[in-house]
């Protein structure tokens, strides 16, 4: 017996991932990311998955890529934002962390410059003062 199910159809108009995923335009990241990325070896996330996944963790306010791939890998509206269906598997966290480190700051500050003015020209931030919260880790 053969079930169809979509998760375009389980996730709410109204949802606040769904209403994102409608206004989030990430494709300039294939063009920023692409002297990152390699011809070889094992194939590497989606830079469009990553940033995604990256903007999750800070929307739930979640540290650890371990508990962000499993939060994520809960709840059908992240996956539908990611782009994921519902028997895909997520990538693993350890592949977040490498990533992550793949990607220097400049890279991290321009995406999130694009995607805050993209939100604040559909309407979705509003006021008069934003406050940005920056941590940098040094490595020893």
């Amino acid at each position: 017996m053969f079930n169809q199910f979509q998760l375009s159809v389980r996730v709410p108009e109204h949802n606040f991932y769904r209403r994102l995923k409608a206004v989030l335009n990430l494709d300039f990241l294939y063009s920023q990311t692409k002297g990152f990325y390699g011809s070889s070896g094992q194939k590497s996330i989606d830079p469009m998955v990553f940033f995604k996944l990256c903007l999750v963790g800070y929307l739930e306010n979640i540290i650890s890529d371990r508990k962000l791939i499993e939060h994520c890998s809960m709840r059908l509206d992240i996956l539908y934002f990611l782009g994921y269906d519902i028997d895909e598997e997520l990538p693993w966290h350890s592949t977040i962390s490498r990533t992550r480190g793949l990607f220097p700051e400049s890279v991290f500050e321009d995406v999130f410059t694009k995607v805050f003015e993209m939100y604040v020209s559909v309407g979705m931030v509003s006021g008069h003062t934003q406050a940005i919260q920056y941590w940098a880790i040094k490595k020893q």
